[in-house]
């Protein structure tokens, strides 16, 4: 695929504050796209303002449940490729408030495929679904075969987005792909509620990390920057090797429990603090891990960061932040 792949082209980003989105906008702008971000609210700190890329896009002030706003956008900036990425994504909001989860992850999702379906000039989609859409399954690890079988409302949410952006390819011929990732890490995540930033600036703060489960939950954590890169490449593949309609799975494929996250992160801080481990934690997934195999044949996709190097990275992303915070 040649360089200037995005340059100039024109590039609508649902989520653009977030963790992901937030990454995935600074690297499309160094690609010289014209990038336009759907923002609901303003998040002064966010990494897209912390980055100073809020000011080299275009702005769209609104949120994903307000389709015709949706529809103005992506018409009136002539939009070619869409990353959907925003979403409700915290598992204990979802657990506490649904409605607005299902608003926001399946609403919002029928809306922006919706608005493509009515614009012919949108030639790629990408939607962000979840690991959490497989559910509970005895059967590791996950494939893109694996059922979808969500059970508790944020693992529901994106079982229907990743249904309902197949329903518009089948139905409609929208051209559009849907990405399965583990849990991202890395410089930039806000919602410190989450385990890997939680614990960054508990550490830093000299004060034990709180783990809210009983700490044998498995995982499958995911470096951002290697995010951002698989979806760059999915966009950039899809015409070429015909992959519309396909759901593809994004992991480095490595399995740990969240005690051992914990542990690993503290070692690499310098310090020995304990972890208290609350054992609080309900609706949860076990043990949860991706097969990132397809991506690798198909795409030939390989993840560039080992969980170590990741870490260190976004260790050093939050000690630069969080020393920034106190002037």
């Amino acid at each position: 695929m040649p360089d200037n792949f995005w340059k100039n082209r024109n590039v609508f980003v649902t989520g653009c504050t977030g963790l992901l989105g937030s990454w995935l906008t600074k690297a499309l702008v160094e690609r010289e796209a014209n990038v336009v971000g759907l923002i609901r609210d303003l998040v002064p700190k966010s990494n897209l303002n912390w980055s100073g890329f809020n000011d080299k896009i275009n702005i769209v002030r609104g949120e994903v449940e307000d389709y015709f706003l949706l529809e103005r956008a992506i018409n009136e900036y002539e939009i070619d490729t869409v990353f959907h990425l925003a979403a409700q994504t915290i598992v204990t909001i979802s657990n506490r408030n649904p409605i607005s989860t299902f608003e926001s992850n399946i609403k919002g999702t029928w809306n922006i495929l919706e608005a493509c379906r009515r614009n012919p000039l949108v030639k790629r989609i990408i939607v962000a679904s979840s690991d959490k859409a497989y559910g509970d399954q005895e059967k590791l690890p996950y494939n893109e075969n694996t059922p979808l079988e969500g059970r508790h409302p944020y693992d529901v949410s994106k079982s229907c987005v990743d249904l309902v952006s197949r329903s518009y390819y089948h139905t409609y011929n929208l051209p559009v792909c849907i990405t399965r990732c583990g849990n991202f890490y890395g410089g930039g995540d806000l919602n410190f509620n989450r385990i890997v930033p939680d614990t960054i600036r508990s550490v830093f703060n000299n004060e034990s990390p709180i783990i809210r489960s009983d700490g044998t939950l498995i995982r499958d954590y995911f470096y951002i920057e290697d995010a951002v890169e698989s979806y760059l490449l999915l966009a950039e593949k899809m015409e070429e090797l015909k992959i519309q309609g396909e759901a593809f799975n994004f992991s480095n494929e490595i399995q740990i429990t969240v005690l051992e996250l914990v542990n690993k992160i503290i070692k690499l801080m310098g310090s020995n603090l304990p972890p208290k481990i609350l054992n609080q934690a309900t609706n949860e997934i076990k043990h949860q891990y991706l097969s990132a195999k397809k991506a690798k044949d198909i795409l030939s996709w390989t993840p560039k960061y080992t969980l170590d190097n990741g870490l260190k990275k976004t260790i050093e992303w939050y000690k630069n932040f969080l020393n920034n915070s106190l002037k």
